[in-house]
């Protein structure tokens, strides 16, 4: 039985990755969970064997903490979702693996450099591949500047954050000018293009440079999306299965683009464009998405496929794109399980509904 850790084992992200475990096949392996979470409300969510309320990964305590707790709890595997603590993590990591606890990460340049957003445009752009035009925001002179370049249609956000942070959508100047100077964004924030409302995400895990498996999801909406300004809240309210092989072609490009051999989970965010074509925003490194329970339950477990990789224990396949069924629906709210259902299944309720409405007339 292997033992393994999950950090932040109460947010909804890890809540995915543990649950994918206990979804593994048991006839293969079986595992001990164990969970940490800096939060001491929300850690009572977690679904492992045993909790522990540890500092934040910001804390200079915490790899100390995590050390600890490997040993006494005799750690095989480490894997955390939140990006502060895998870059943290990454950072640290020869302290971890020095205790025999595994990690499967991509290198921590990587990480370094694809948690920042406007690092991971450069390189894309360079590369020659579509994105947004971005303004660096340093100071009011640069928003003055990129309100002049992209009028009322501009997007802002921070370069380095998850869950939407700090964005605006099609702000006026001086809204945007009062969200800076109150968050302290300056130095760390970009202007872009404002893109249209469809994204697709393209989640995957690599090993040595070769690509193992992917996975694409369309985002139909944002949970809680009325509540952001900009609309954006990194919640998944209803995500799709979806197969597309040019968007395989392209997130292959965007990742090796950053990375030649890579290593790991990469999982990358796109928005389309006003021309229909799906731009690169961001890669989500070392950890999966949110959602990725839902990539589970339709038929591939890549947290399961994670674990075996960082053991020796996977002997394949390789390169496979897609692998769910295309048009599997995930929808989710607060307080409830979320549900998977067929389009077909969900066109057909609203068909009736529509037959009935006129019928009523």
């Amino acid at each position: 039985m292997k033992t393994i850790l999950a950090t932040a084992s109460g947010g909804p992200s890890t809540l995915s990755f543990t649950r994918s475990l206990r979804d593994a096949d048991p006839s293969r392996t079986k595992y001990r969970l164990i969970g940490t979470d800096c939060d001491p409300f929300n850690i009572h969510r977690s679904e492992v064997d045993a909790f522990f309320i540890c500092p934040k990964a910001t804390d200079p305590g915490y790899i100390p903490f995590l050390v600890d707790l490997i040993r006494r709890e005799k750690v095989d595997f480490l894997h955390s979702q939140p990006e502060i603590e895998a870059f943290t993590i990454g950072k640290y990591r020869a302290e971890i693996a020095a205790t025999g606890c595994r990690l499967f990460m991509p290198a921590q340049a990587t990480i370094e450099l694809l948690r920042d957003k406007w690092s991971s445009y450069q390189i894309w752009q360079n590369a020659g591949i579509k994105v947004p035009e971005n303004i660096f925001l340093n100071e009011p002179a640069d928003l003055r500047r990129a309100f002049d370049r992209f009028g009322a249609d501009i997007w802002i956000r921070e370069t380095v954050g998850a869950a939407g942070k700090g964005s605006l959508s099609r702000p006026t100047y001086e809204t945007a000018l009062d969200h800076l100077n109150a968050t302290k964004a300056w130095g760390h924030a970009v202007a872009a293009e404002h893109l249209s409302k469809e994204t697709v995400t393209w989640q995957s895990i690599w090993h040595d440079g070769k690509l193992v498996v992917a996975q694409g999801r369309r985002r139909l909406n944002w949970a809680f999306g009325n509540r952001a300004q900009s609309g954006v809240t990194g919640l998944t309210g209803v995500g799709e299965t979806i197969g597309d092989p040019q968007l395989d072609e392209l997130a292959v490009r965007c990742i090796r683009a950053a990375d030649p051999t890579p290593n790991g989970i990469f999982s990358v965010d796109f928005t389309y464009d006003l021309r229909g074509v799906p731009n690169p925003t961001e890669i989500n490194i070392a950890k999966f998405f949110t959602t990725h329970h839902f990539i589970t339950r339709a038929g591939c477990n890549m947290p399961e496929i994670l674990v075996a990789l960082a053991f020796g224990e996977y002997r394949g396949p390789y390169g496979v794109c897609n692998p769910c069924e295309s048009g599997l629906l995930w929808i989710r709210g607060i307080d409830i399980e979320p549900v998977m259902i067929r389009r077909a299944d969900f066109e057909a309720a609203r068909a009736e509904f529509e037959r009935t409405r006129a019928r009523l007339k």
